[in-house]
């Protein structure tokens, strides 16, 4: 099959599911059902699409796109980007987070596991007599 033909086929069924998806929203359950087998049918045709669409791109040559301009390249070349000193990192002690607020500092948080939720207190035998 020909890739016009191809998209002929996949161009009038999703017209037709189109058509049916509008009917199925007012309720239609007929038209629902004339859209799901639709869209399988537009799955296969979607995929031999994706072939011969790929296919016609290997055997015929298209327009080669244009190399970018020396401009452009001799523009990136000329400004690099300024390095950043390496920073010494030292643990946060009260005293730089007192100099620094913004400092972040690693909180220990306990696990999940080691809390005890709450549970629900059974009446004791007092309460029903």
């Amino acid at each position: 099959m020909a890739l016009k033909d191809t998209i002929k086929q996949m161009r009038e069924l999703l017209n037709g599911i189109t058509y049916d998806l509008e009917k199925a929203e007012g309720g239609n359950k007929a038209a629902s059902q004339r859209v799901r087998t639709g869209t399988v049918r537009l799955e296969k045709i979607a995929k031999l699409y994706r072939k011969e669409s790929i296919k016609t791109e290997k055997t015929t040559k298209g327009p080669k796109k244009a190399a970018p301009s020396a401009k452009k390249a001799n523009a990136k070349k000329a400004a690099p980007a300024p390095k950043k000193p390496a920073s010494s990192k030292k643990p946060a002690t009260k005293k730089a987070i007192k100099a620094n607020p913004k400092a972040k500092v690693h909180k220990a948080r306990p696990s999940a596991l080691s809390f005890k939720k709450p549970t629900a207190k059974l009446p004791s035998r007092r309460a029903f007599q």
